[in-house]
Formats: structure tokens, sequence, C-alpha cells
């Protein structure tokens, strides 16, 4: 960034001549000249021209606040991913050894929009303790964990994109204990996870209501679960989504998902995104965009079966920017270390939200309609501000 400087050149006083004043303001104005062309070369120093009208990425420019993660990425030749590795439809490995997942997903469109290539992309299991150390050692460069958005953890040495799945904590339990509310847990043992927010929210939650609980914690959802399955547990409180994924995957030996109820209550917002380290604005930006940029998709219908269409012959200048299609010999260029056409490649390889939503979420039973997680046309909150 170039800063406009205000320049005023003082006149000597009376009694200098004609000619000490002019060499006075000569000097002065050259080395004001030097200082600017100083500025400008520092700030010039890093930056390469971008590609426009090529789906070649080009190398970014250095970063506005410290660091250079996409250029690392680069070298490296993938991105590392935090996920979870055992939650159903958020992210889980297959049999064959493969992650999968809502949130998976997310990261392979990371990939195709950085390498053209969903592929190229390494995912590393984070348990709820261990993931904000693993982002900030790097250890991996994003973090897609269901994981909460809060004031503590933003603003100290994270940033957050806009939040890929809206949440609320909720209570599960088991359908034959007859608890159909919070006030039925008095005396309950209630398990949760450590390095949550859920903990704090129980706090809040039943703080003067004369409820009382005694809190267990486990650190992975394995064990956790094998305690509820053992009866150790009255209670189990996550995330609705999360509860529900648990609910929908109960070892039939257990009872099976007939066994539990999810109680209606719902304890807390549970706004989740994904997460970068603050000392990289441009990075942070680039996942932040990735995301709104497959809102954007579903709000415009671009599918992951019409894309190419759409690119060739764009029924609007929204979708031509969006999708980097060339319009008079240019295309739009929305983040300078990517091609123009990034989010072609998202939403051919991976899907828009919608696509990816359906194939994870839906079939857990957590309906979309009527929910936070909407698109805002549908009275949700799902938004993406307009790409021009």
């Amino acid at each position: 960034m170039v800063r406009t400087l205000d320049i005023r050149l003082v006149a000597g006083t009376r009694n200098l001549g004609i000619a000490a004043r002019r060499s006075r303001r000569t000097r002065a104005f050259a080395l004001l000249l030097g200082a600017l062309a100083l500025a400008v070369a520092a700030a010039c120093s890093d930056a390469e021209p971008a590609a426009v009208g090529t789906s070649t990425p080009t190398p970014p420019p250095a970063a506005a606040e410290g660091g250079n993660t996409l250029r690392e990425v680069r070298d490296r030749g993938y991105v590392l991913v935090g996920v979870n590795d055992a939650l159903p439809g958020f992210g889980f490995i297959r049999p064959d050894g493969t992650f999968a997942g809502f949130d998976v997903e997310f990261g392979h469109a990371l990939a195709a929009a950085i390498f053209g290539d969903r592929e190229r992309v390494q995912f590393v299991g984070v348990s709820a303790a261990s993931r904000f150390e693993a982002l900030r050692v790097h250890e991996i460069d994003v973090l897609i964990r269901n994981t909460t958005w809060t004031v503590s953890r933003d603003m100290q040495d994270m940033t957050f994109a806009v939040p890929n799945f809206y949440d609320g904590q909720g209570v599960m339990v088991r359908a034959e204990d007859g608890i159909d509310s919070l006030e039925d847990l008095d005396g309950a043992v209630v398990c949760a996870l450590s390095g949550t927010t859920t903990q704090l929210n129980q706090e809040d939650t039943f703080a003067g209501t004369g409820v009382t609980y005694q809190p267990l914690v486990f650190d992975r959802t394995e064990t956790l679960q094998e305690a509820f399955v053992a009866g150790r547990c009255d209670a189990w409180t996550a995330d609705r989504s999360q509860l529900a994924a648990r609910r929908a995957a109960y070892p039939k030996e257990a009872g099976g998902p007939e066994a539990l109820v999810i109680l209606s209550e719902t304890l807390s917002k549970e706004p989740l995104a994904p997460a970068t380290r603050s000392d990289d604005a441009r990075w942070s930006d680039l996942v932040n965009w990735v995301v709104l940029g497959m809102i954007a998709a579903e709000e415009l219908g671009v599918t992951s079966e019409n894309v190419a269409a759409m690119a060739e012959d764009p029924p609007n200048q929204e979708v031509a920017r969006l999708l980097g299609s060339t319009q008079e010999g240019t295309a739009f260029q929305a983040h300078p270390g990517l091609s123009p056409d990034f989010m072609r490649n998202v939403i051919a390889q991976v899907g828009n939200y919608g696509e990816v939503y359906d194939r994870f979420i839906t079939p857990l039973g957590i309906e979309r309609a009527g929910s936070l997680n909407a698109l805002w046309t549908e009275g949700g909150l799902m938004y993406a501000p307009p790409f021009r």
C-alpha cells in the first residue's frame, strides 16, 4: 500500500536569497522523492502481477500481517487440514482409511481452489483438546473441526471464517429413563468433552435454577460414548449436530438410535467455523471466501452439474465473476494469490454448500429447511457478500 503524503514546503526567512530558497526546496524535494521511492519499493518488492484471464494460479504477495501460508502450502504441494476423525457426518474415517464428512469437504474445497485438484490435501485428526495447539504450532494450516467461534478464541491468536454450520448445545438421554426436560436432570451425571465450550454453557444454563448435577469430562468422544453405554452418564451434552450424529450411529447392541432422545432445549449458540492463525490475513481471507463462494454458488443456482455450462455462458455478471469467466478478454480477480476461476474448480469438484449439506448432514436427520443453515432467502443465516 502506498500512503499519500501531505507535503508542505515552508519558505525560509525573508533575508534568505532566492537562490538559497530554491536550493533548500530542491534538496527537500529530492529527499522526499527518495523516501517515496523506498516506500513504494518496499511495498511492492514481494508482490507479483496477477495473471488475469488464465487458470494458472499466480504466486501470492506477502501477507498483510506476517506469514505467508499460501506460499508454504504451494511449496509443500498440499494443504494440511485439521478435522474430526470420529464424528459421523462431519469428520470420520471410512473403512478404507480415507477421511470423509461435511467439514472434510471444505478441506477438499481449499485444495481445489489452490491447486485445481481436490485431492491435494492431507487431513490430520485432532481432538477437541489438541486442535488449537495443532494450529498454533503449524501442524495444520487450517482447522475445520466443528469449532465454535467465540470472542476469547477470536481475540487471541486465531481468525475465524464465516460459520459453515450454525448449531446449539443440546442434551441427549436414554429414552427408558423418562427424562423430558432439563429440570429432570437434578442430581444427574452429565458427561461432556474437555476442551470445548460445553462445560461453561452447562454452568450458565443451570446457574440459579436449583438443578444440581455432577459433571464428568472425557478427552475423546469414543471414551465418552463407552461411559454412556456403560451407564456412567445419565446425560450427554454436546452440540446438537454432534448428538444427532452419535444417535444415528448408536450401536445396535446398546439399543440403536431409538434408545436415545435429544431434549428440545437448546443451551447455547454454537456458530461452527473454520479457524486460521491470526498472523496471515490473506490466508484467512482465502479460507473465508472459499466458504462464502460455496454459499454464493447455491444462491445463484450454480451446481457441480451445471458449472461448466454456467462458466461458458454466464446468465449474469455475478455468476461470471464468481466463476472467473472471461468477459471482453479479462476475468474478475477475486484473490491475488489464486486463479480467477478458483471457485469454478471448487464447485466442479466439491459442489455448492447445499450439495455438501445434502451429502453428509441430511442423512443424519438434521433437516435444513426452516433452520439457521438455510439460505437467507429461505429464512436462514447462510448469506454471502457479493462477488465484485
